[in-house]
């Protein structure tokens, strides 16, 4: 049970960040409410949603968490799904009202801006050391809220029963790939459904075909910030986006346009669609799972001309590091900043991870991770978790460190739409790419 005991404990040691001339104003995030003769801190948590299954992840974990603390209470901040959440996250910052716990983007930029608190030891030591690290100054900001698989997630979720129907096979290769698409779309069917209704799953088709290319630029630290130094420009991605642009014209689900990330599920499900992009992983099995238990949903990620499977590693720092913080707001108050405390080692215990897994999700890399029951029972996830084994696995880095990658990431992810939907060519789309780049590395400095 977690109680009031400990908040003096928690204190001791934890070393908060000043806040200078860019300090947080605006009301505080937190409040008391009675339990019985204590008072209970109530902070917020803002997250992003997405599918249902981090949804439902982030759900039972904070509603098993408020039962058992005797000290505090959090309640959800959900974002919306049709939000952009770096353009969000923006909007907080500009009203000053931050939340306790934040589900960051841009963590960089807010580390420069001093808006996040150090992460205490006592968090951190429930991680393995290698699924988190310092900024320049010495201190941890963000803590995972998944395990450190890359963008394992960003795959291709296909019906294998058709696939057996019609004696389909997994592509080795891209020019597989294309046959496939090519051959579903022969028998009279739609190859692929993706969707843009939010930009971000853009990435979804997008990233995959530019995985060849970005892999390239590891030892320069990542193709975007070979970029910013220009011995990589945007016209050196004009091979995958002429890509990207053939498979939309030719094979994937019309409507895609307006159609939410969510719903590629309903789409594959029902067969509107033999295929779906997806970047959630083992939740979009899940997701599958819980609408139609008969279906028989598999995945795999597009693989290269030379068959080798290019993913993301994740970044543990940098601006494009994703992860749990504390805002600097909340640090202010000496409750607010021990509940977090409290919440964040909840997170991370085996307790937790168990709920996670149960709700198939994969847990964040825990010490105890040995005492975590895995969860293989969802249709698809033996192919899950057979791509960590895979021996075509090539793992390349592409973590920015530019403060304003994510207003160009918004602006690139756009533009590919507009070049997708007809409205750009694919020169004019290029140009007016590198010249927001150019800007954008201009105003970080």
């Amino acid at each position: 049970m977690y109680n009031a005991t400990r908040r003096g404990i928690l204190m001791t040691g934890i070393a908060v960040s000043a806040i200078g001339a860019l300090a947080l104003t605006g009301c505080t995030a937190g409040g008391s409410e009675a339990a019985g003769s204590q008072e209970k801190t109530t902070i917020r948590f803002l997250y992003a949603t997405g599918d249902e299954t981090w949804n439902s992840v982030v759900d039972s974990v904070v509603t098993t968490f408020n039962e058992q603390s005797d000290t505090t209470t959090v309640e959800l901040d959900p974002l919306p799904a049709g939000s952009d959440y770096a353009t969000a996250l923006k909007t907080v910052d500009a009203t000053g009202n931050w939340p306790a716990i934040v589900d960051m983007r841009d963590t960089l930029t807010y580390v420069n801006a001093g808006k996040l608190a150090p992460i205490p030891s006592e968090v951190t030591d429930l991680l393995e050391p290698t699924a988190f690290a310092a900024a320049e100054d010495g201190n941890v900001y963000t803590v995972p809220y998944s395990a450190l698989n890359g963008e394992l997630g960003i795959n291709i979720i296909y019906n294998k029963d058709y696939f057996e129907e019609n004696d389909l096979e997994v592509p080795e290769t891209y020019d597989d790939f294309i046959t496939l698409l090519e051959d579903i779309k022969a028998n009279g069917d739609v190859p692929l459904a993706t969707a843009a209704g939010e930009v971000w799953p853009s990435d979804q088709l997008w990233k995959p075909l530019a995985a060849p290319i970005f892999a390239e630029y590891t030892d320069e630290g990542g193709f975007w910030n070979a970029a910013a130094e220009k011995t990589a420009t945007v016209e050196d991605l004009r091979d995958p986006l002429e890509e990207l642009q053939y498979i939309t014209d030719n094979f994937v689900l019309e409507g895609w346009q307006s159609t939410a990330d969510a719903q590629t599920t309903t789409l594959l499900v029902n067969d509107q669609a033999v295929m779906a992009t997806s970047s959630a992983g083992l939740g979009r099995l899940n997701d599958i799972h819980k609408v139609d238990p008969d279906f028989n949903a598999g995945l795999f990620i597009i693989p290269d001309e030379d068959g080798n499977i290019n993913v993301l590693k994740n970044s543990v720092v940098g601006d494009t590091a994703g992860g749990l913080a504390i805002s600097s707001q909340a640090a202010e108050d000496e409750d607010e900043l021990a509940s977090s405390v409290e919440f964040l080692e909840f997170f991370y215990s085996v307790e937790a991870a168990n709920l996670m897994e149960e709700a198939g999700w994969i847990s964040p890399n825990i010490v105890d991770s040995d005492e975590v029951v895995r969860n293989n029972s969802i249709p698809g996830a033996e192919d899950f978790f057979a791509l960590l084994e895979n021996p075509n696995l090539v793992w390349y880095e592409n973590a920015p460190t530019w403060s304003t990658f994510s207003a160009f990431n918004t602006f690139f992810r756009q533009s590919r739409i507009e070049m997708q939907d007809g409205q750009s060519s694919l020169d004019d789309t290029i140009n007016k790419t590198q010249t927001e780049l150019d800007n954008q590395v201009a105003a970080a400095g």
